[in-house]
């Protein structure tokens, strides 16, 4: 699947949350698609928050895309950066430790924006 080529104005708001809720994850820590769009209300909205963080690089203001990573704690996200290792060494700078694209005590460091702001 791609990035919608013509984002109704529905998807288009869909993004611009997604890029506001990743801009509030703090370095250091970590979320994930899914949190993402449970956060949203887009229990299922996974992928469209794939798309939003693909799309991120068109934002107005920056989107530490290097944050959002799956449900299991893997960099699937890492073709999507300007070379196959910038969202690891985006990660491992702000002192998160990533073996093999995993970030490691992915648990203790997940960041869920269901919890974190309520």
């Amino acid at each position: 699947m791609s990035i919608p080529r013509n984002p109704t104005e529905q998807q288009r708001n869909f993004f611009q949350e997604v890029h506001e809720v990743v801009r509030l994850v703090p370095a250091g820590r970590v979320t994930t698609y899914g949190a993402i769009a449970h956060y949203l209300g887009a229990r299922h909205g996974a992928r469209m928050v794939g798309w939003a963080m693909m799309a991120a690089h068109t934002a107005t203001e920056y989107v530490p895309a290097h944050r959002v990573i799956n449900r299991n704690g893997l960099l699937t996200g890492k073709h999507h950066f300007a070379t196959p290792t910038a969202m690891q060494e985006a990660l491992e700078a702000e002192g998160v430790t990533v073996l093999e694209d995993q970030v490691r005590d992915f648990k203790t460091r997940f960041w869920d924006p269901a919890t974190e702001l309520e």
